[in-house]
């Protein structure tokens, strides 16, 4: 019999989780201000960083809000947008991020080049669909991440490789979980970001569709370190914030 391994949870997950529920069950109400990171800290009987990374995750699922120099709030929400369970959550923190973006720029810069190099009008057909999605769905971030994810789908599948495939689709869950929280904060706050966005995956597009692997390559790491850019400041803003 095969066991799955249990993953303890850190304390940060614990206390994001914590705060959810009172979130969730009204002990906390839209536009309250939650009490200063110390007050938290010390309520808890955990230290400052972990609060931090609680409410930055809280944050991400679009659930607080940071103003500077006045504190954390609840934000004002329908109550069946958090029905979900937040264990089931991707609670982010830089490490999983950085991690993660990591196996994306090894994965997904070669599988540019290669589907530069072996795609067909089908697939091309494929990343235009994923592309019209992704510009028609401007302000919806729910259609914008799931068009975003089926881009680069599509580029995997393009490759025509069953085990680069295989990779891409074992990470893709932890993609799309991760592409909805960022693109919930950053992506979808500021047009402009949106609008480079939908650019970068065009002139992907452009470069497969042209076939020139390197050309493709390049681009392809050039998004990645732009998506690393913005989470970066993502998490300074979140802890400035504080």
């Amino acid at each position: 019999m095969i066991y799955k391994k249990i993953k303890p949870k850190k304390i940060y997950e614990e206390v994001a989780e914590a705060i959810y529920e009172m979130i969730r069950t009204g002990q906390v109400k839209p536009g309250q201000r939650l009490d200063s990171v110390q007050q938290l800290a010390e309520n808890f009987q955990v230290g400052r960083s972990a609060i931090r990374e609680a409410l930055t995750s809280l944050r991400a699922m679009g659930l607080v809000e940071m103003k500077q120099g006045e504190g954390t709030y609840i934000k004002e929400f329908e109550t069946d947008q958090i029905t979900f369970p937040l264990s089931t959550a991707i609670l982010m923190n830089k490490e999983d991020i950085a991690q993660l973006l990591e196996v994306r720029k090894i994965i997904e810069i070669g599988t540019a080049a290669a589907a530069a190099k072996k795609r067909t009008s089908h697939h091309l057909e494929m990343m235009e669909k994923a592309l019209e999605e992704m510009k028609s769905a401007q302000g919806n971030e729910t259609l914008g991440e799931k068009a975003d994810l089926e881009f680069h789908l599509a580029l995997a599948d393009a490759a025509q490789n069953s085990l680069l495939l295989s990779l891409m689709n074992h990470v893709s869950g932890l993609m799309g979980e991760t592409m909805k929280e960022t693109r919930r904060v950053w992506l979808f706050s500021k047009q402009t970001t949106v609008e480079r966005l939908y650019e970068e995956h065009k002139e992907i597009y452009e470069a497969i569709k042209e076939q020139d692997e390197e050309k493709a390559r390049k681009l392809m790491l050039v998004h990645l370190e732009n998506v690393e850019a913005i989470l970066q400041k993502f998490f300074q803003s979140a802890h400035l914030s504080i």
